[in-house]
């Protein structure tokens, strides 16, 4: 009889518990399709790129199979149901780093356009324009200036 692993019992879980957390940024990007305001993190919109990648990839091996490769039904018609959701994060993406949404069309230039906005896309989270600024450093009180010497 073979041993029984404990690591794989517990490990089971809890790859289970990271796939449900990371699939609900996907869900939540479906959830505000066409909400093209507000902020998206790098978490949330990289979470997005990475399931869309994978469903795409699935759907587009399953049409190899069942069209041959010249007839992609399901991940074009998923390409169609995710356009707007995809371009709805990707703005909010770029909010996140306080640029417009416009900046998105940079993209339709060949090549740099992707570099640009590949570059805006991994950029931290900025401070929304506007909020207070972070305190500065408490600096000691200083003395008023002195008063002229009297003639």
């Amino acid at each position: 009889m073979l041993p029984k692993y404990q690591a794989c019992d517990t490990i089971k879980p809890i790859i289970i518990q990271i796939l449900v957390n990371t699939m609900n940024y996907y869900i939540e990007a479906f959830k505000k399709y066409a909400e093209f305001s507000g902020r998206a993190t790098r978490k949330e919109f990289w979470m997005f790129v990475l399931f869309h990648v994978i469903v795409f990839a699935v759907l587009s091996f399953i049409d190899s199979f069942i069209g041959g490769e010249n007839l992609n039904i399901l991940s074009g018609l998923y390409g169609l149901a995710a356009l707007v959701p995809s371009i709805a994060i990707a703005i909010r993406r770029l909010h996140d780093t306080n640029r417009s949404g416009w900046w998105l069309l940079i993209g339709l230039v060949p090549f740099i356009g992707a570099i640009v906005l590949l570059v805006f896309y991994v950029l931290p989270t900025a401070p929304a324009a506007g909020a207070p600024a972070a305190p500065a450093a408490a600096q000691p009180p200083q003395a008023p200036p002195a008063a002229p010497p009297a003639a």
